[in-house]
């Protein structure tokens, strides 16, 4: 993929992070999304030097030495699969906040018009 133009997207204005979008010569997308750490060090001026290096890291990814084991690591358990309720709630605040407005109710109104009509019995 040849790159011929990237963009930087701030999330929650750059607080949240940025996303990163190599674009190629042939109409291709390349996302990268990068969070902020707690120091809020990263910026729109070092998030495609961020992006690149986690390109580079997953270029030289061995999907083999994981499958099998042998990088020492062992793959962790999903939030729901450990029953971490305190991660649970952090994860469904995060997601309520990440979707506002759409998580508010749906406010319906009601009018009644009078229309003059009186039943007699």
């Amino acid at each position: 993929m040849q790159v011929i133009g990237t963009q930087v997207i701030p999330e929650q204005g750059g607080k949240r992070g940025f996303t990163v979008e190599f674009v190629g010569q042939g109409g291709e997308v390349v996302s990268v999304q990068l969070r902020n750490d707690s120091d809020r060090t990263l910026n729109s001026g070092n998030a495609i030097d961020r992006a690149k290096a986690v390109m580079g890291e997953l270029a030289s990814f061995d999907e083999t030495a994981v499958l099998s084991g042998s990088d020492g690591g062992e793959a962790r358990q999903s939030v729901r699969a450990s029953g971490d309720q305190d991660d649970m709630e952090e994860q469904l605040d995060k997601g309520l906040e990440d979707s506002f407005p759409a998580s508010d109710p749906v406010s319906i109104t009601s009018s009644a018009i009078p229309t003059g009509n009186i039943r007699k019995h």
